[in-house]
């Protein structure tokens, strides 16, 4: 568009030139028109009639009208060839400069009869009619040339924006997986963090629990007794009707220690001083010495045979630690460890809800008694705690330096029971008094 209105005012300029210095002004108007390349090549001329002040104002407002139309129905060409344009422009110029030295021949040296490929203008403007019209073509051809890459360009990247957007959806699908993975991992932290709290919870107000019926019981003065642990279970006779029943349960476990003072010469053997029994297994925690076997402790209806002996009619300290790790177990008599093992009731968890029973063995959870199976003899302190104790804690409650009340089951004239005409709660004797040299 730009190269034919250059076309037509460089044409112009012609025209004008030849009329000034070829013609006098004889006062009247005249225009220049466009003509074809084929037609005569001389500037023709008409002559404008006189026109009138209003006449002249009217003409120029259609001719305003006209060219704004013309223009407004190019602009977006113009605007989307601009670039082009600029760079044919500059092309041009390059060679119109090239052109004042000469063209290269094929040997490297310049040649003016070579034919200017790029169809510039020629300097010589007495044949600027046929050159103009030759060089509008080759521009507009070049337009056109351009159109059609810069069209086949947008086609052939019209793809791209999809494959980004693919591209970025499957990375987004892949940070929603990471974010659900790390929420599942912060729910399931959460959860175990929650059952870790759960269990303290629990292991605290146990303690809690224990404390504030032992201050209980010392505030109300411990009965009969000089302190609420100062007493002992009596069962003189091997019968199925005598025991003690606790009024604690226990929670789940997954260790344990388990201490009494015992005091028996029952013969053949000591009976079962001590079984806890639950929902759909009687024998979760047994201590058992019947017939001429060994003391036993069975969790879980499995067996470990412990070295101990308190057949002999006197004062005896006896502890069990246990844990569900491996099995692990140690006994301990008067305070020394004489024996330990593993592989009891491995990872089995201590069933909670059950029920206590000093002097029997239970066959159902709270009943069903062997007298054959009966604890003959005294028992005093039976405590439990939910851990396994230090050998050092264990010596000193042996020797008589402290005391130390369990923090699941604790020994108080509360919560113990007596069932059966026979049994007894009685005065302890002092701790001293109990020792072996004693």
């Amino acid at each position: 568009m730009f190269s034919h209105l250059y076309g037509l005012m460089f044409f112009c300029a012609l025209c004008s030139h030849q009329l000034v210095r070829g013609q006098p002004d004889d006062g009247k108007r005249y225009i220049c028109r466009a003509i074809p390349i084929s037609g005569d090549a001389g500037c023709p001329v008409t002559l404008l009639p006189e026109l009138s002040a209003g006449s002249q104002e009217e003409e120029l407002r259609n001719t305003v009208m006209q060219l704004r139309e013309t223009i407004l129905q190019q602009k977006e060409t113009i605007a989307n060839q601009l670039v082009a344009i600029n760079e044919l422009t500059t092309k041009l110029s390059l060679c119109a400069s090239a052109s004042d030295d000469g063209n290269y021949d094929n040997r490297g040296s310049w040649s003016k009869d070579n034919q200017n490929t790029m169809g510039d203008v020629p300097k010589d403007p007495n044949d600027s009619i046929d050159n103009i019209g030759k060089t509008m073509k080759g521009l507009k051809d070049r337009l056109e040339t351009l159109e059609q890459q810069q069209l086949r360009a947008n086609n052939s990247g019209a793809s791209f924006p999809s494959e980004l957007r693919n591209l970025l959806q499957r990375r987004l699908g892949e940070l929603e997986k990471q974010l659900l993975r790390k929420v599942n991992s912060l729910e399931q932290e959460k959860n175990m963090l929650s059952n870790a709290t759960s269990a303290y919870r629990l292991k605290t107000e146990s303690t809690l629990n224990a404390l504030v019926d032992r201050i209980y019981e010392l505030e109300k003065g411990g009965g009969d007794f000089k302190s609420p642990e100062q007493f002992k279970l009596s069962l003189p006779q091997r019968t199925n009707y005598l025991y003690g029943r606790m009024t604690k349960s226990l929670p789940e476990m997954y260790a344990f220690t388990l201490c009494m003072w015992i005091k028996s010469s029952a013969s053949p053997g000591i009976g079962t001083p001590f079984s806890y029994g639950v929902p759909g297994q009687a024998n979760e925690i047994v201590l058992i010495e019947w017939g001429n076997n060994p003391i036993e402790l069975i969790i879980n209806d499995k067996v470990a045979q412990l070295p101990l002996s308190v057949r002999d009619g006197r004062w005896h300290h006896l502890c069990i630690t246990w844990t569900t790790r491996d099995g692990q177990w140690d006994a301990y008599q008067d305070g020394e460890k004489l024996g330990t093992g593993d592989s009891l009731a491995a990872w089995h968890p201590i069933k909670p809800g059950g029920v206590i029973i000093l002097g029997q063995e239970q066959d159902v959870v709270g009943g069903r008694f062997d007298a054959g199976q009966a604890f003959v003899g005294e028992l005093s302190q039976v405590n439990i705690w939910d851990r396994g104790l230090k050998p050092v804690e264990i010596q000193a409650m042996a020797n008589c330096t402290t005391y130390l009340p369990g923090n699941v089951v604790s020994w108080l004239d509360s919560n113990v029971e007596v069932f059966g005409r026979g049994a007894s709660k009685r005065p302890l004797e002092k701790c001293v008094g109990r020792l072996p040299n004693a």
